[in-house]
Order: structure tokens, then sequence, then C-alpha cells
């Protein structure tokens, strides 16, 4: 029996990171390849996450509701037949980790012969490379010879900046970035690069001094180039996060400034203190803006909401789409009792058949041929190319709240589809998009679009484009309302429209035209079932 572990799967084009909303699995179950083990929601859509292996499910590494980069292990599985994963290590990451322990205990057993012996070398040149595994990579993808960069990271450790800058030929930044590390002899110590080339020299109580005097936390800093430490000493600053070239010291070996451990813990301690003494002033004069701001998130509970997925995918293209394409919107109503009796006589045939028969089927026939007659509103502008594209299909969008927000599936080939086809396709589609069931693919491609807020109930409203698409038409609800016949005011059921267009590429006059056409086909349905 072997451990597998399965790494989050890039689920969709471009997707970095999906948040996993519910296991389908737990530990101890047993699985087979491509049983679904989770469902995670991107900023696409929500996708079921299937299994590489047949195997047991061992460990669960993250909880419902997380948010997991892709490539993140989420499960280990116990797999029969497999080889065990073995984790990738680097030998020569491998041999620094066991050299640097074993600097560390002989500098315990044996201090004497520390202080006293060799400086380790630590760049390429005549000894060993000291490199993280993502400088080595990079050191071949450009082809550099990492035994030959000097390295400016702690210990002289070779960081992929320093492969940079020896790929682009600057070898004089990589030297001084470096600090001349591994060129002097003196005792077993290490080497630190610094920021500033001036030295200057103190002891750790002028430091201590200095900080509880008010001053910045560097203000009795020596910010050398170099300094010289046992490894021990090393791993005492890194630990305290403390900057070797800026602990001032009065001892020196070889001419070189050496720091104990002694004045790190000295200079760290001065360093918290002037943190604290400047956290008690800014106390002392009052709370800042941002603190009072904080304090009254805090203090007002109020639920928080994470602002992710599908709701910020929405969010960012209503943004886009708003503050790219200037909008006019043109209202206008049109009375349907005709189309209200017509679909009153259809219904019971349409069931017949399968279909549930609502008045979206007809809208979208009446759509598709106005579109027809006004092409530009089945348009994109291709901004890098200077052209409108006008488009030959007619894909026609049916915008459906969600819980996870608005989502827009697509009715393909509308114009080449009967009245019933139309219906059974639009009610499967809303249906898959409510219960989160519904495929990226089957929400592109739209060419224009439709949202229904008056199944809400209400009447008039300024719908925001579905960018690229160039014209959005909302509709209101059917009720009746006063309405003026032969010289008369009756009550006649009406449909509110509400069109959007992207003024860029439609004008006023046009939208109007097209409005006017939608609504000679809705007040006469029965030229629609001429194409039907």
């Amino acid at each position: 029996m072997a451990t597998k572990e399965f790494k989050l799967p890039d689920v969709g084009e471009g997707v970095a990171e999906g948040e996993l909303v519910s296991w389908l699995v737990s530990p101890g179950d047993t699985v087979t390849e491509d049983q679904a083990v989770a469902e995670v929601e991107t900023d696409k859509a929500l996708v079921e996450v299937p299994s590489p292996y047949n195997g047991t499910v061992k460990e669960l590494h993250v909880s419902e509701g997380e948010m997991v980069p892709v490539g993140d292990v989420i499960i280990t599985y116990e797999v029969e037949g497999e080889a065990e994963d073995e984790p990738e290590v680097d030998v020569d990451d491998a041999e620094d980790a066991g050299e640097a322990r074993a600097d560390d205990a002989a500098e315990t057993t044996d201090t004497a012969e520390t202080e006293t012996g060799e400086t380790e070398q630590s760049s390429g040149k005549g000894g060993r490379v000291f490199a993280a595994p993502s400088a080595r990579r990079l050191a071949r993808e450009l082809g550099v010879d990492i035994g030959s960069v000097d390295g400016s990271g702690p210990g002289g450790r070779v960081t992929e900046g320093d492969v940079r800058s020896a790929a682009e030929g600057d070898a004089e930044s990589a030297t001084a970035d470096a600090g001349g590390a591994g060129d002097d002899a003196g005792p077993r110590s290490v080497e630190f690069s610094g920021k500033s080339a001036t030295k200057r020299k103190g002891d750790a109580e002028q430091a201590t001094n200095g900080q509880r005097a008010g001053g910045a936390s560097t203000a009795e800093a020596a910010g050398r180039e170099r300094t010289l430490a046992a490894p021990a000493t090393r791993k005492l600053a890194e630990d305290e996060g403390v900057d070797l070239n800026d602990v001032p010291t009065d001892e020196a070996r070889d001419g070189e400034a050496f720091v104990t451990q002694e004045a790190v813990l000295q200079y760290a301690e001065a360093q918290r203190e002037a943190q604290q003494a400047d956290a008690e002033a800014v106390q002392a004069e009052g709370e800042t803006t941002e603190e009072l701001v904080a304090a009254d998130v805090e203090d007002d509970g109020a639920e928080r909401v994470p602002y992710r997925g599908v709701r910020r995918t929405i969010g960012e293209q209503m943004a886009k789409s708003k503050y790219t394409a200037p909008h006019v919107t043109h209202h206008d109503s049109v009375v349907v009792d005709d189309l209200v009796d017509l679909r009153e006589e259809m219904k019971g045939v349409a069931e017949e058949r399968d279909a549930k028969l609502t008045y979206m089927p007809f809208i979208i026939k009446a759509v598709v041929a106005a579109l027809k007659e006004y092409p530009y509103l089945n348009s994109t502008l291709d901004e890098e190319a200077g052209e409108i594209v006008l488009k030959d299909e007619y894909n026609i969008g049916i915008a459906v709240a969600t819980d996870a927000g608005l989502m827009v599936p697509v009715v393909k080939e509308c114009d080449r589809k009967s009245m019933l086809e139309i219906a059974r396709e639009v009610s499967d589609l809303v249906e898959r998009a409510r219960n989160r069931k519904i495929s990226r693919e089957e929400m592109q491609g739209g060419t224009f679009t439709l949202t229904n807020f008056g199944a809400i109930g209400g009447e008039y409203a300024t719908p925001i484009i579905n960018f690229p698409e160039v014209g959005i038409l909302g509709l209101g609800a059917i009720e009746e309302r006063p309405a003026v016949r032969d010289g008369e005011v009756v009550a006649a059921s009406t449909l509110p429209l509400s069109l959007s267009i992207d003024h860029r590429i439609v004008d006023g006059a046009v939208a109007a035209a097209f409005a006017n056409t939608v609504m000679e086909y809705l007040d006469e349905p029965q030229l629609l079932l001429l194409d039907a």
C-alpha cells in the first residue's frame, strides 16, 4: 500500500485558485478513478473535481469554504500497487542543511576551534555552491553556470536575482551584492551582505540607549557591508529578525567586524524597546484615523462575507462594462393582449410535447427578428483592430438570478430553432444554472442578452450590458395597466421594455427603431409563428 498526494488541478482556463465548497468523500472512503471527490467554485463556475486514482481516502487537507491555490495538495490516498511518492530534495540543499547543523554542533562543543578555523566558502569558486532550488532551475533555463555566480543571500547563498544578474552580464553588480563572500581567510564564520557602504562601530549598550531615547529602530545601527559571525550567531540573528550588518560591535577578526551572540541579543532587545516606545507614544497621542476605522469595523457587529468566486467575477465584469461602454437606456412599453391569449392557447400543446411554454421563447424570437433588421445590435467592437464585428449567429443570453449571483446561460442559434425547442432549452439551462450544474461553455458565445427583472415585479431598469456585447433588453412584469384604445382608457396587458446600448456603436435612433420592431412582433405574435 503506497501513499499518493492529489493536488488541486487547473479546473478552468486561467484559474489560479478556487474555493472548496464541499467534500463528496470522507477519510476511509474507497474511491475509483474519475469519481467526483469535491466541489470547487472558481471565478467562473462550480465544478466537480474527479479522483485520479483508485484507492482509499487517507486524509483531507483542506476545509470546506477554504480558498485553495491550484497545485496545493487537497487529498492523500492509499493506493495499492503504486510506488510511494517521494518528496523532491535538492542534493546540494540537503548537503548544505547537514553541514549547517554540523557547524552549529562544532561551535557548541569546541568554540575555540570554531573561532580559529578557515572561513567556509559560500560561492561556487573552488567550493560548494549554496543555492535555492528555484535559483538552480533558473540557472539551467538561462544557461548560467551556477558555480561561477557570487551569492548575495545569507551565507553567500545564490539567489534568483544573482542568476539573472549573471545572465545579463552584470558581473560588477553580482560581485557587489555578494560582498566578496568566501575571499577572506579567518575564523570559521559566514559573511553577510548589507545595504550601506559606510562602516560604523559602536557597542550594543550605545544602541540600546539610542533606542530608549526614542530614536529610529536603526539609529545606532552599524550599517556595514560585511560582517563575520559564527553559524550559531547567524541562526540567532535570523530568529530575532536582526540584520547582522546593523549590529554594533567592537570586536574584529582579521580586520573585519565580528559579532557575538550577546551583541545580537542586546541589539534585538533595543529594537523591541524602541518599537514599544513608539507604540506607547502613538497611543498617548490618540488613535489614528486608520485605527479608528479598524475599531469601528470590529465593533459594528456587521457580518462580513468574502468577496470572491462567481460573485467577484460578476462584479468585475459589470464594472468593466459600465466603465468601458458608454451606456444609454431606451424605455418603452407594448400592449401584449394577443401574446397573452396566444400563449394560453398553446400551453396545453406544449405540455403534450414535454415543453413548458413561457413568454421567453416568444420574446427571443421577436428579438432575433429585430436583430436581423438591425445587425449593429448583434455585434462587438474590436478596439485593437478598430473594427465593428457584425455577428452572423444569434445566440441569446438569458440572465438568471442564482444564490451565487447573476449567471447568463446562452441559447445558441436561436434563428434555427423552433419555439418549442427554445422553450425546452431555456427551461433546462435556467434550472441547471440555479442548481450550479451549468458549464462554463454554456455561458459563453452570446451575442445579445435578455434580463427578466419583471419576474420579481419590476417595471423599468437600466440594465448593464453583458460586455463585450453591445445591447441588453430588460423585461418588466406583464401586468394589466391603463392603456388608450380608440380614445378611451382601458385595462390592457402591457410589457415594459428597457433597452441599454453601447453608444459607441449604436445610436439612440437605431435603438428606438430596434425596440419598435420588437414591439411590433410582440403586439402581433402570430407573425412569429411563420418562422417557428
